[in-house]
């Protein structure tokens, strides 16, 4: 199952360096995960400081 960023994202660009696989890139107004490319790590809802990276 991929990770999502919810709506409580606040855009501070935490989470897309921690992502091994670069599956984060910067949305409109919030950031956004690949599911594709998302392998289920969650680094990027261990390095978030809102909580919105939440497994699908």
């Amino acid at each position: 199952m991929a990770y999502k960023i919810s709506e409580d994202c606040i855009a501070c660009g935490a989470c897309a360096p921690e992502c091994p696989v670069e599956a984060i890139t910067e949305g409109d107004g919030v950031y956004v995960i690949d599911a594709e490319k998302c392998i289920d790590c969650g680094a990027c809802a261990d390095n978030c400081p809102v909580g919105a990276p939440k497994a699908e």
